[in-house]
């Protein structure tokens, strides 16, 4: 958490939160009303001050205020990056993965030291790389090969995740 936002909490402890105006797409982008977030400092800000509380409520802290984010699926979003290096959508480098997942619509979701971890779509071809057994027979067994690990990846309904990961998605309501 930024200073200048410790500062302001010990100012303003009673400062009201906010629902319903910030949300983080599958993809990683923050979101407003009006659109993405675009502003570069900006998004560096809200993801340096991106947390959750004790009973998994995912919010910013913004100054005084916490501003809860509602989530199109997990709390984080994983890039894949050049070098083969996974990247959360706050920047936060991933170092290990113990769990995967696919979903119904086959999303891929990573449990990593971040937590729950939509793997964004635009990367899912290229990780599947990592991917050994057969794709294309339903049912059959597929290992995950990263980083030195094996994982077997198992599977999950999108109804399941929020509760089996223990967060709220649309934490206003």
């Amino acid at each position: 958490m930024d200073d200048a936002v410790r500062l302001a909490l010990a100012k303003w402890p009673d400062v009201p939160s906010c629902t319903g105006w910030l949300r983080l797409s599958r993809r990683g982008e923050w979101r407003v009303p009006e659109g993405p977030v675009r502003h570069a400092g900006l998004r560096a800000f809200i993801g340096r001050n991106y947390q959750a509380t004790t009973d998994g409520r995912w919010f910013f802290q913004n100054g005084p205020q916490q501003v809860f984010v509602d989530l199109d699926y997990t709390p984080s979003v994983l890039h894949l990056e050049n070098a083969g290096t996974l990247r959360t959508h706050t920047g936060t480098q991933v170092q290990s993965v113990s769990g995967a997942w696919f979903d119904e619509e086959g999303c891929l979701l990573l449990e990593c030291e971040h937590g729950i971890a939509l793997l964004d779509d635009r990367d899912l071809a290229a990780f599947c790389a990592h991917l050994e057994g057969d794709l294309e027979t339903p049912g059959a067994t597929l290992t995950l090969s990263w980083a030195g690990l094996r994982l077997e990846v198992g599977s999950i309904r999108q109804e399941e995740v929020a509760t089996r990961f223990g967060f709220t998605s649309k934490p206003g309501g």
